[in-house]
């Protein structure tokens, strides 16, 4: 029987919701081993000058627990 636990993580990128989501990832995974999946749980942007800035999602990282 595996046991997976549930981080929350926030991430940002100036390119995409798409980036910011795999920079939390890949961030994540620089401490966190055997992550299973990632959920999107929140996206929001910042805008400066009339256009988007910044990139902002709110995820939840599960891992298995050795």
């Amino acid at each position: 029987m595996a046991i997976l636990k549930v981080i929350e993580v926030l991430a940002n990128s100036s390119e995409s919701w798409e980036d910011a989501a795999q920079n939390a990832v890949s961030q994540a995974s620089k401490t966190v081993k055997n992550i299973r999946s990632v959920y999107v749980h929140e996206q929001s942007a910042t805008v400066k000058n009339g256009k988007i800035d910044d990139f902002r999602v709110n995820v939840k990282i599960t891992f298995e627990v050795n």
